[in-house]
């Protein structure tokens, strides 16, 4: 009787280790690769910005092929070389400096919820911080520049899967429609799967070098006034 006990608290005390580690998120390496002894690291992003949020059914701002996106928008005041995308879910213990709270995320950060994310990053026309209204962004011509759906390099969510996601974009010189120039960019993310989104979440974007100016909102009202 005392070893099945010894077997079941070793387990417990295992898996809670796991997806204590699981959930841990790490520092956001870049393109840019540096060789330390043995190992060959990705050197982290100077600047990272943060959003903590909570996404729930209902509240979508899209729907495209079956599925409902949510976005989040983000004024880039700067030309980038590079930009990092990454999302996880759920927030969990983790715990950022300077992040940006959404009131949902406020309202509901105890919740255990999650989902498989599914991330985007979009380009508008849009280049002037005062051009920017409501009528503007619906109108305006948005381009994919890269998306990305699990990522290997991201923490496991609770159920064990790798279904977090992160995204690098390197800015492409010569082609207007793919550079990263300063402007109003959004973050687009849903679940791989058609179905309904929700959990908290964590979403960064980072740059090798420093943008300051750099707003993350969930509406362009909040947006403006950052």
């Amino acid at each position: 009787m005392k070893t099945k006990i010894l077997i079941l608290l070793s387990i417990f005390a295992l898996g809670t280790s796991i997806d204590a580690q699981a959930q841990k998120l790490k520092k956001f390496g870049g393109l840019t690769e540096k060789k330390i002894g043995p190992k060959t690291i990705k050197v982290p992003y100077t600047d990272v910005v943060t959003y903590l949020g909570y996404a729930a059914p209902g509240n979508e701002d899209e729907v495209k092929d079956g599925k409902k996106f949510y976005y989040i928008y983000v004024w880039v005041p700067a030309v980038a070389p590079e930009l990092g995308i990454r999302m996880m879910s759920p927030v969990g213990k983790n715990k950022i400096k300077g992040a940006t709270q959404s009131a949902g995320y406020t309202e509901n950060a105890g919740s255990s919820d999650f989902f498989d994310t599914y991330i985007t990053l979009e380009r508008s026309d849009i280049i002037s911080k005062d051009k920017i209204t409501g009528e503007a962004v619906k109108g305006a011509n948005w381009t994919v520049l890269e998306r990305n759906d699990d990522s290997s390099e991201m923490p496991k969510q609770p159920s064990g899967s790798s279904y977090n996601s992160l995204l690098r974009y390197k800015s492409e010189v010569g082609d207007p429609l793919k550079a990263l120039t300063a402007g109003l960019y959004r973050i687009g993310f849903t679940t791989y799967k058609t179905g309904e989104v929700k959990g908290t979440f964590i979403a960064q974007v980072a740059a090798p070098i420093k943008l300051p100016g750099v707003v993350m909102a969930k509406t362009i009202e909040e947006l403006k006034k950052g």
